[in-house]
């Protein structure tokens, strides 16, 4: 009877859990196919003042390797201010900077705009000194606006 309910138990516990896979990636959707979309957000983070150092077209880089691929663009980008002093709160958060947004085109041709929420950082790389964690939680305001601007 004892193994019954324990496993009954243990049954509604994993029923319960939600599969969150990717709860940390923030994704908004764009009317914009990915091109005109990449384009508009390297103009928004030039014109913020921001340092835009590359755009990586996965899809070109599959053309070239003789493959085929819908539309996936990354555009690195940064605040080189910002950065380094999260990285002087803990080096390791270079691993993640500078920053990064994904442009990419499902099969049913809908675009969206995906990034890694800034807050996860304080998790991935321990954070959890009070200054650090003001300028994750600003990163994270500002990641969420430029996306928004360019999915307009």
């Amino acid at each position: 009877m004892k193994k019954t309910v324990l496993i009954a138990l243990l049954g509604f516990a994993l029923l319960g859990c939600e599969n969150k896979k990717g709860a940390f990636l923030e994704t908004v959707e764009t009317k914009n196919d990915a091109p005109t979309a990449v384009a508009k957000f390297i103009k928004i983070v030039k014109d913020q003042g921001l340092v835009y150092f590359e755009t990586i077209d996965h899809a070109k880089n599959a053309k070239e390797a003789g493959l085929r691929m819908r539309p996936e663009t990354v555009v690195v980008f940064g605040n080189p201010q910002m950065g380094t002093k999260l990285m002087q709160c803990n080096p390791s958060i270079g691993l993640d900077l500078p920053l990064k947004m994904l442009f990419s085109t499902d099969y049913e041709g809908k675009t969206t705009i995906t990034y890694t929420n800034p807050e996860y950082w304080s998790l991935k790389h321990n954070i959890k000194d009070k200054q650090c964690l003001e300028i994750i939680r600003k990163a994270n305001i500002a990641m969420q606006n430029l996306a928004e601007a360019a999915a307009k």
